[in-house]
């Protein structure tokens, strides 16, 4: 009877859990920071300030992710520097597929709303964003 009750409530989880669609992808653009990271054996590093954000723009499957330093006045600085990638849908999951002259990469997307994502990448580190909140030190 334990493994039937089991069995019904691991099955309800499935059901329940919210899958990504295509249309979710549009969450992707705009400006993120790092929230936490969580680590395979259960840790987790919280981030409570950071001094770099990420700026993420995506358009039919591809996209690039440039890193910023927001500024007091509610300007970026930044360096020409942009991580390309191409986003594919293998299985039911979303891959984000980084290439550069130097190496590729990718990052499952886990989860995307408008104010949180959440990519977890081959060695199991998942990093969670939130929207970033630009601060205006403006009178």
């Amino acid at each position: 009877m334990r493994k039937f009750v089991s069995l019904i409530l691991f099955l309800c989880a499935l059901a329940c859990s919210e899958k990504i669609s295509v249309s979710d992808l549009n969450y992707i653009n705009g400006y993120w920071e790092i929230q936490e990271v969580k680590f395979p054996d259960g840790k987790t590093k919280e981030y409570d300030v950071n001094l770099s954000i990420d700026y993420f723009e995506c358009e039919q499957m591809k996209g690039f992710r440039k890193k910023m330093q927001p500024k007091f006045d509610g300007t970026f600085s930044t360096s020409s520097d942009a991580e390309s990638f191409q986003i594919i849908q293998k299985e039911g999951l979303f891959w984000m597929i980084y290439k550069n002259d130097l190496s590729t990469w990718d990052e499952q997307l886990i989860e995307i709303t408008k104010t949180k994502m959440v990519v977890k990448n081959k060695e199991g580190l998942s990093y969670h964003y939130r929207r970033f909140q630009p601060i205006n030190a403006k009178p």
